[in-house]
């Protein structure tokens, strides 16, 4: 690896560099967790770097990932400071990239400091920002690989706001003059290549811009199984369980309803909402996307570009199910064939809107299942600004978060929460098979008394395994 660098430019000398795990709505439903508190880690200072010097990736390795952040410098000696303090001790914010290798983790048993602290790994700069300048709370954060946006997020999607991670940081450790904190990462985070250029900015400033370069030997061997390749790439580790899964993809969603009803929740099925393809099965965990109604100010703003629609798009992994809130609106398409398409290829399970689909025909040919209100040929601005990505939704009248399970047939879309998919799938089983015995006895001219429900001698029958 490359020697210890001389002293950054910008003046940056920190005691320590402390990095949040998961901070950004839409990197938390990248992972499938919302953490309730922060938790960090530590980088070495001499992992500290500035614009133009290359990112290097040891020999041997494949899983160089960047992450574009906003770094707070401290200004002034931080030690249990209150939240509503917390703001004044904010030196100067400054682009960052929290740069890894994510297949020398395993030898870090949670301390990433292989696979993130090597020097040169934080590159920060090329300028400091003044906080009074801007406005904390709406701070926009843009990532570029070779020229493409990729990265495009606001701390107003934070879960934990820099005053937060101030006054709790503070309250354990002492943070002194020019140490600094990196604020987490936004969805999009993934893996780069030797040649690869990566650019982050915040706000409209100039970009940090740094290369990635193969170099050294790696200081473990390599390893990497299915789950660090999942997180590197950005696509989240699939939760759903082999057997659950298979069982939720045989059972119909009138009998997902009835064990859901019996588990106290009356309202998870998504009224209304037809499939594309009858003939296709739905089954996957939430990827939320919220559209608001149109207003042109806020278009303008958020509705070209890498926006909101297209992220979602290029944040989903496989197993994951694109719903979108559209507010029952008709009036407008909420995605077409393009996009749909992009979703399939990187392993999207399905599409439900409680909106219109765009180029709806071609959905009859793809081989994606597809939920929606109908269909439109208008565009997004017509009626809606895309807005955020990550977030709970309402969705054809369910609140549906992020990694909830939806189940499709030809008769619509359910949710289940996540916490409840193992059990809900495994007793719709068993119904299934016990309606299979009533249905078979009823077809072959017995009364539905006493079979329907089942009485106790009825069940005995059955349990007994006598089959007609």
């Amino acid at each position: 690896m490359s020697a210890t660098a001389p002293g950054h430019p910008l003046g940056l000398a920190p005691s320590k560099i402390i990095a949040v795990h998961l901070n950004h709505r839409s990197r938390a439903a990248e992972r499938g967790r919302y953490p309730a508190e922060p938790s960090y880690f530590l980088k070495p200072p001499s992992s500290l770097s500035w614009t133009g010097r290359d990112l290097i990736r040891p020999r041997g390795t494949e899983l160089s990932a960047f992450e574009g952040e906003i770094a707070l410098v401290i200004r002034a000696r931080a030690q249990r400071v209150a939240r509503a303090d917390a703001a004044a001790h904010i030196g100067a914010l400054a682009a960052a990239n929290d740069f890894g290798v994510h297949d020398l983790r395993w030898a870090d048993r949670g301390s990433n400091l292989r696979s993130k602290g090597a020097d040169g790994y934080t590159p920060i700069g090329p300028v400091l920002i003044d906080p009074a300048g801007v406005d904390l709370s709406d701070l926009r954060l843009r990532t570029w690989v070779n020229g493409v946006l990729v990265q495009d997020a606001s701390t107003a999607d934070l879960l934990f706001d820099f005053a937060h991670l101030i006054a709790d940081l503070s309250a354990t450790i002492t943070l002194e003059p020019g140490d600094v904190i990196l604020t987490g990462t936004p969805a999009g985070a993934t893996v780069v290549h030797p040649g690869d250029v990566v650019e982050v900015a915040v706000g409209d400033t100039e970009p940090l811009r740094n290369t990635v370069r193969e170099d050294g030997d790696p200081p473990v061997p390599p390893r990497a199984g299915p789950e660090e390749r999942a997180t590197a790439h950005g696509a989240a580790v699939r939760p759903l369980k082999a057997e659950t899964e298979a069982a939720l993809r045989r059972v119909s969603t009138a009998t997902l309803s009835s064990q859901l009803r019996k588990r106290g929740l009356d309202h998870t099925f998504l009224s209304g909402l037809a499939p594309s393809r009858p003939d296709m099965r739905l089954v996957g965990t939430a990827h939320t996307l919220r559209f608001l109604p149109l207003r042109e100010d806020q278009f303008a703003e958020r509705g070209g570009g890498m926006n909101a629609q297209k992220r979602a798009v290029e944040t989903i992994g496989p197993g994951q199910v694109l719903v979108i809130d559209a507010r029952e609106d008709p009036g407008a398409g909420t995605l077409g064939d393009i996009l749909a398409l992009r979703a399939l290829r990187r392993g999207a399970a399905g599409v439900v809107t409680d909106g219109c689909l765009r180029d709806s025909p071609a959905f009859a040919d793809l081989d994606l299942p597809a939920y929606s209100r109908g269909s439109h040929a208008a565009v997004l601005g017509r009626r809606h600004v895309p807005w955020s990505v990550g977030d709970a939704i309402a969705c054809a009248g369910v609140l549906v978060r992020p990694g909830d399970v939806l189940v499709g047939d030809a008769e619509g879309v359910l949710l289940i929460p996540a916490h409840l998919a193992d059990a809900v799938a495994a007793d719709a089983l068993a119904q299934e098979r016990e309606e299979r015995y009533i249905l078979a006895r009823v077809d072959a001219g017995e009364s539905i008394d006493g079979l329907y429900p089942l009485s106790p001698a009825r069940r005995a029958e059955y349990e007994a395994g006598a089959t007609p």
